[in-house]
């Protein structure tokens, strides 16, 4: 199954001050703009295989810090930047960009503090592949890495809050996690029914019915942690955060892996969560999942609940050590969500270091 990476990760200067990409993104065509400009984006190829995608997106990963530094920035492997006002993350020039926030509202302002982590599953058994990346949405706290926003700390994972609870509370078909489907058919109607409601709302704030078509279309109109996408095509899993390559690359193995089991031996729905009698893969029911996704939100990883959910599907999370541990629970000032981020941008430099040494004595 072909899997490919999109990770996004702030920019800083050499005082943490978080600050454009510019000619970063002249280095390579796998390095993209975000939709506010601290941001850089970094897409891998599709890839046959994890050893062949660990070692793209390292690769990819080793160029951009290297571009970085000789750019006197940094990489920060941050949810959110801990602390910024709303000048210190402009948007960039985009239409639908604009034409979000009047659509939303002012709770859209809150997505721009978000960075995340997004990994692309070839499209096979889809109907399987959509519901077992929803059962795994509580799969975001292991590489949980911010619960700061605006220097406040709001809750143990900051972005999956911020961006479905805040965001989107008003608009939810638009950003929160879909129930589980039995057709494929089943999901473009309610993708359509999203569209038309999201529609409707443009329409009653007064935004041109022209205008709102030629921006966006219904698979363009929804920011769900799972989305089915044309290109190549793929099933995308929009859950995580962004964090360190190797967390990265670690959750990207074990989603691989629950993944491809339950392509290939389908999965059923079943309330005790145990195996199905015909070898399928048994997935929680959706109330499970979302009462655990909850939990996950504001308790994070060291809820026993959400280890005990996550160990059931095939997890092993004793071998996360999220970075959203590491940071202090007090409220932070400027000049220490700063210096935080810089200690980030360290770490994830660290994390390439290892990551070269093994491969040279491997």
């Amino acid at each position: 199954m072909k899997t490919s990476l999109e990770v996004e990760y702030w920019v800083v200067d050499s005082d943490g001050d978080l600050v454009s990409p510019d000619t970063l993104l002249d280095v390579s065509d796998q390095f993209d703009p975000e939709f506010v400009e601290p941001m850089l984006e970094l897409k891998t190829t599709p890839c046959s295989s994890m050893a062949e995608l660990r070692e793209e997106f390292l690769a990819l990963v080793d160029q951009a810090v290297d571009a970085a530094r000789e750019r006197d920035k940094r990489l920060v492997p941050l949810a959110t930047p801990l602390s910024a006002p709303p000048a210190a993350l402009p948007y960039r020039n985009k239409r639908s960009t604009d034409l979000q926030r009047r659509i939303v509202g002012p709770t859209f302002d809150d997505a721009r503090a978000c960075a995340g982590t997004h990994i692309h599953f070839e499209q096979s058994n889809v109907v399987d592949q959509l519901n077992t990346l929803t059962a795994l949405d509580p799969a975001f706290s292991l590489v949980n890495s911010s619960a700061h926003y605006r220097g406040e700390r709001i809750l143990e994972c900051a972005r999956p809050f911020l961006y479905r609870r805040s965001c989107y509370e008003t608009c939810p078909e638009q950003g929160q996690l879909w129930p589980y489907v039995d057709t494929v058919d089943e999901w473009e109607q309610r993708l359509e029914s999203a569209y038309d409601g999201f529609r409707e709302r443009a329409l009653q704030r007064g935004v041109d019915p022209d205008t709102f078509d030629d921006e966006f279309t219904p698979a363009e109109a929804v920011w769900t942690p799972v989305r089915l996408r044309e290109a190549m095509p793929t099933v995308e899993w929009r859950s995580p955060d962004a964090a360190l390559p190797s967390q990265v690359l670690t959750l990207a193995a074990e989603v691989r892996s629950i993944v491809t089991h339950a392509d290939a031996r389908g999965t059923t729905i079943a309330d005790d969560g145990s195996p199905g009698d015909d070898g399928t893969v048994s997935l929680p029911d959706f109330d499970t999942v979302e009462t655990v996704t909850d939990t996950a939100i504001y308790d994070g990883i060291g809820d026993p609940h959400v280890q005990d959910y996550l160990e059931e599907l095939g997890f092993t999370p004793s071998a996360y050590e999220p970075l959203a541990d590491r940071l202090p629970d007090a409220r932070l000032s400027k000049r220490e969500a700063k210096r935080l981020r810089l200690e980030a941008a360290t770490k994830l430099e660290a994390d390439l270091e290892r990551r070269r040494a093994r491969s040279s004595t491997a």
